[in-house]
């Protein structure tokens, strides 16, 4: 009985080292070249060449250096048991690797964890724009209910525009509440205008502010991104991603109270003259103009009635005028037209001394 040829020798030393392919089974045209061989029948060395291969990497086949074209058939039992504990050697290399796993990353992440910057537990810094985006859209990903965003530059190009409404419009889709916040300047770039006017129609709410605010993005009120004052190592890029639940809910607040003093926008760069005004420029009253405002902060009827002290009758009375005298279909595009009025600009404040106000 011959010994298989040196190629087959070469995989039983690979797969000694465990670095070898999963094994394949025999071919349907392998096990029959292999009958044929046992009958001494004649093999084509073209047509029957992959067969072959497989047989002799198998260990079933070897040839006589001598009669090249004459393969010799060897015992399928030997074969088989050389062909077992090379897969069992394998196993046993693959179950070691993975055995080995849990070391190798653990000890690669104290190198990982020494080279991050951190504030107590809950804050990590990222230098990186790369990895600050990386981990915002990891982060906005992931959101299941609210993302605030306060970002005093606003997309600045069409490429970083696609990006964000790509983004945002998935977490729409899943049901995020969306509310951004942006600079009065925002309202003059054709760019964030398209972008707010096309997530507005989703649902996604915008507002502008004149006053300077500091950039931040809160996603369920678990997680947060703000930017550096510590490190200023990348001034303007670097931010730090806070966990600590009891600071996420600080800059929540902070955001919010920015929201309450911003004017809503749906896209559009500036607002015309309103239209058909009466005496005065005006076409609302204190009480119409009160109604709209908690409106425009999404505040609910119910609780806008008991604050201004009429019924809820009397204000759906209210609503309706509104919707008539603005030309709006719905309580949201009504929002919208308040939104683009000069009217919303008008002062309600009590004066503080006896001039009479709008």
């Amino acid at each position: 009985m011959g010994e298989p040829d040196g190629r087959w020798a070469g995989a039983e030393d690979t797969a000694a080292s465990g670095g070898a392919e999963h094994a394949q089974e025999l071919s349907a045209r392998a096990v029959e070249v292999y009958g044929r061989v046992t009958r001494h029948e004649h093999i084509d060395p073209v047509r029957d060449a992959h067969a072959l291969d497989e047989l002799a990497d198998w260990g079933l086949v070897t040839t006589d250096p001598h009669l090249p074209h004459l393969p010799i058939a060897l015992d399928p039992q030997e074969a088989g048991r050389r062909r077992l504990d090379d897969e069992l050697r394998r196993m046993a290399a693959r179950a070691a690797l993975a055995a080995r796993i849990p070391q190798v990353t653990d000890e690669l992440s104290l190198h990982f964890e020494r080279a991050k910057w951190r504030s107590g537990r809950g804050s990590e810094f990222l230098g990186e724009p790369e990895l600050v985006n990386a981990r915002i859209e990891q982060a906005v990903g992931r959101a299941r209910a609210e993302l605030l965003t306060a970002q005093p530059c606003g997309p600045r190009t069409p490429a970083q525009r696609e990006a964000v409404e790509e983004r945002d419009r998935a977490a729409l889709a899943r049901g995020v509440h969306i509310r951004t916040l942006y600079l009065d300047a925002g309202r003059d770039s054709a760019v964030t205008g398209a972008y707010v006017s096309a997530m507005t129609g989703r649902g996604a709410q915008f507002r502008t502010q004149v006053t300077q605010f500091q950039r931040c993005v809160v996603i369920d009120r678990r997680q947060a991104f703000i930017s550096d004052h510590v490190v200023n190592s990348a001034p303007g890029d670097a931010s730090w991603h806070v966990r600590d639940r009891a600071v996420v809910a600080f800059i929540a607040e902070v955001f919010e109270e920015c929201w309450r003093r911003a004017d809503p926008w749906n896209g559009d760069p500036q607002s015309g003259a309103p239209e058909s005004a009466g005496p005065g420029g005006t076409r609302t009253t204190l009480l119409q103009r009160e109604i709209l405002r908690d409106m425009a902060r999404g505040i609910e009827q119910r609780l806008t009635a008991q604050r201004l002290g009429i019924g809820l009758r009397s204000l759906s009375k209210e609503v309706h005028t509104l919707r008539q005298l603005f030309g709006a279909s719905t309580l949201q595009e009504l929002t919208y037209q308040w939104a683009l009025s000069d009217e919303r600009l008008i002062d309600d404040r009590p004066p503080r001394t006896g001039r009479a106000t709008a």
